[in-house]
């Protein structure tokens, strides 16, 4: 009889299992918990935190911040068997049973902690069978979550009062700390806090809190649950405890995560908060006395070059200034990058073995096909080394170069390192482009000088904590040419250097490059060294301009002062020269390999196996008479009475430059009057009209057309025709003008060498 009862019961449960487990597949418990986004900083301490979409202050806690003494805690207090039962408390029920049939009426209850976290999860009126409900849920929760996550629930769901759920969230807001750095005192209050919401809610309540938390104190010294010495503290330990406000620093940087990362309990983020916070007071105080010069708003980005971790953030100069656009984030809004890009193209150029440091470019007035660009001091310097150029950050020299490297080369480098604007705009981008012609952000720019001070390689910043990039990262430009560049930006005999004394005396020892937009809109100054990247741009979000403004006197002040700030004196030392660059000789005059006209020679880096091997041509030898007066070429030199002389060997542009400065040249002389020999290379170049143009007359008023070449420091005279009629014949570098007909006009130059240059416009009439 007795086997036979056994057997039932066992089937009974085993029945009761399969019952239960089956409900469990039909019925799943699903908790479907609405966190709060937390943004943290890369210690872990909350910086930032949005409500969550039902508007609670319900903040994830994560395991490691529920300490053994607020597990302990806790756990005497609400539910001493947790570990023990499956989630319902067999013997709590029956005593709670018992006593509320004795009295009448339900005095005690008997809910698990895991009972109270599926009422939180799913609140019903407190019924009978909503609590056989409740019991029923807490197996199912028992089932699939360890008793780990359970309590962890528990302590995310907690209520405290108004919004605000969770231990976390109640530690942030009543305490100003994390949940692992509160007392025994604290945890007992907060404990307490649920179970009497409105009694003894922390803020309004706080005597009755203390009463209450003394009570419960004592009580842990009579179970012998603390040391008599850690209660005599918790119990003398003062409760001040005002409703405070959530953290909200990094705004710009917290509100971009939460946009991404949607949904996201915890964003760990690789911020330094107090670099955050020294650098944002910097930017605010150096905005401050800006705005006498009507400049409102600044931007920063501070990036580790090891890592590639952003350590500060810092959209505009004050969050909360509805004025001036301060919830703007400068990061990524979309600007003119003026000269800034100049280092990536002179790179380029060094890879492609176009120039080398002292390489003589010249900076003279010069026509790109109708676009003719001028410096921003609107000043000329005549030949200049490439080291010069880009320390002065001279525009003719760049766009020279960014015409034979090609605008399509360094469009499809600036694809490569990310710059998302400049893609879409590319098929509408030309050599203006170098000068600050395209759209970038200040994130883009940053994280291409991070590229410099990492061998030319580019790899992804990295906003959340643990991400680094370190050993990853595609080459855009070699670690040769981004040294070459690097010695340059640290020249500090440049023009963009402040000229205020005090941003000068501390000068870090940092590699940077500034830039100015047109007009005069945005300033920037970006550097570098071995241990950081610094981005900064000023100016205005509404994009008005400022006739003060410029990146060497308003962008890089700052930017001295942030460096001086965090990285004065770098433990890191300083970029080490790579194995395939070396020295050589190179003429003063070209920047070439000497030739036998070369006395004065220089020393040059140049990168071995890439750069270009010239020799130097800056003067040539020239057949003349003993008087100088006349030139012979090899067709028509006498057989005897001539000499043989040396004459600049220069460029037309650069002639034509020297005639208009009246600067003083060898010029060589007249070509033999009795040759009849026709030459055929070196044909003037026509810079104005330009070729393919259209041009519009009015009918009442015909104007003129300005008729203009370079000729080569041979010629004397050339002769301008307009379709194939001679219409006025002028010194090479002297300005004519006539007055085409209308429809498609031929105009053609040639020398008195009998060289010849042809280009067609189109005449209008307006």
């Amino acid at each position: 009889m007795k086997k036979v009862k056994i057997k039932r019961t066992i089937l009974f449960i085993i029945s009761a299992i399969l019952l239960f487990l089956i409900s469990d597949f039909i019925f799943p418990f699903q908790p479907n918990i609405r966190y709060a986004t937390q943004i943290t900083d890369s210690k872990g301490n909350v910086i930032h935190a949005f409500l969550s979409r039902d508007d609670k202050w319900r903040l994830y806690s994560e395991v490691s911040e529920i300490t053994p003494l607020l597990r302990k805690t806790l756990i005497y207090k609400e539910d001493q068997y947790f570990y023990y039962h499956p989630g319902v408390n067999p013997l709590a029920i029956i005593r709670a049973a018992g006593w509320n049939i004795f009295t009448g009426r339900r005095t005690s209850g008997a809910s698990t902690i895991t009972m109270q976290v599926v009422r939180l999860l799913e609140p019903r009126p407190r019924t009978y069978f909503n609590k056989l409900l409740e019991m029923y849920r807490a197996l199912q929760l028992e089932l699939h979550y360890s008793k780990g996550e359970i309590l962890q629930m528990y302590l995310n769901l907690v209520p405290y009062g108004g919004n605000i759920e969770g231990i976390k969230a109640a530690s942030i807001l009543y305490f100003n700390k994390p949940p692992q750095l509160l007392s025994l005192a604290e945890i007992t209050a907060l404990t307490i806090v649920p179970n009497r919401p409105s009694s003894l809610r922390p803020g309004t309540r706080n005597e009755a809190l203390i009463t209450a938390r003394n009570e419960w104190l004592k009580r842990f010294e009579a179970e012998k649950l603390f040391s008599a010495s850690t209660i005599r503290d918790a119990l003398d330990e003062p409760l001040q405890v005002n409703r405070l406000q959530v953290p909200r620093q990094a705004p710009h940087l917290a509100l971009r995560l939460s946009q991404e990362f949607k949904d996201q309990p915890v964003i760990h983020t690789s911020l330094k908060i107090q670099t955050q916070i020294q650098i944002e007071e910097q930017v605010k105080n150096y905005v401050n006395r800006l705005k006498s010069m009507d400049i409102h708003n600044a931007a920063v980005l501070v990036v580790d070059n090891e890592t590639m971790q952003v350590e500060a953030y810092i959209g505009s100069a004050d969050f909360n200034n509805p004025f001036d656009g301060g919830q703007v984030d400068g990061i990524r809004a979309v600007r003119s990058p003026g000269s800034t890009l100049k280092p990536l193209l002179y790179a380029a150029a060094f890879d492609k073995g176009i120039i080398t440091p002292r390489t003589i470019l010249n900076d003279v007035p010069f026509n790109f096909a109708g676009y003719e660009p001028e410096n921003f001091d609107r000043h000329f310097n005549g030949p200049v080394t490439t080291e010069f150029a880009l320390a002065n950050s001279l525009n003719i020299p760049a766009v020279k170069i960014l015409k034979e490297v090609g605008t399509s080369a360094l469009v499809e480098k600036l694809r490569k390192a990310g710059f998302k604007t400049i893609d879409k705009q590319a098929k509408d981008l030309g050599l203006s482009m170098i000068l600050g012609g395209c759209g970038v952000t200040l994130e883009e720019m940053t994280r291409l000088f991070a590229a410099f001070s990492g061998e030319g390689k580019f790899r992804n910043l990295q906003f959340l904590s643990g991400n680094s990039e370190s050993a990853k990262g595609e080459a855009i430009v070699s670690g040769e040419s981004t040294f070459l560049v690097t010695n340059i930006l640290t020249q500090i005999t440049r023009p963009d250097l402040p000229t205020n004394f005090d941003n000068t005396y501390h000068l870090p020892k940092i590699a940077w490059k500034t830039g100015t937009s047109y007009g005069k809109r945005d300033a920037w100054s970006i550097g570098y060294n071995r241990r950081y990247t610094i981005g900064v741009w000023v100016g205005n979000f509404s994009g008005t301009g400022v006739p003060g403004l410029s990146g060497a006197n308003t962008a890089t002040p700052l930017l001295f002062s942030i460096f001086n700030a965090l990285d004065y004196n770098s433990p890191k030392g300083w970029f080490k020269t790579p194995a395939n660059v070396s020295l050589r000789k190179v003429c003063a005059a070209s920047g070439d390999i000497p030739s036998e006209f070369c006395e004065h020679q220089i020393l040059d880096h140049y990168i071995v196996g890439v750069s270009a091997y010239k020799k130097c041509q800056h003067l040539r030898w020239v057949f003349t008479d003993p008087a100088g007066k006349i030139s012979y070429c090899t067709y028509c030199i006498p057989e005897n009475g001539f000499e043989k002389r040396t004459y600049p060997n220069i460029a037309p542009e650069l002639i034509a430059y020297n005639e208009i400065q009246k600067i003083p040249y060898r010029k060589i002389p007249p070509h033999n009057p009795a040759c009849e020999r026709v030459f055929h290379e070196g044909a003037p170049l026509i810079v104005s009209p330009n070729d393919g143009s259209e041009y519009y007359i009015r009918k009442e008023e015909p104007q003129q057309i300005q008729l203009a070449c370079q000729a080569a420091n041979d010629v004397q005279e050339v002769f301008w025709y307009v379709n194939d009629k001679l219409s006025k014949r002028s010194a090479p570098h002297e300005a004519v003008f006539v007055s085409p007909p209308l429809g498609r006009v031929k105009i053609s130059c040639s020398d008195d060498k009998g060289r010849n240059s042809d280009i067609w416009i189109t005449v209008k009439r307006m």
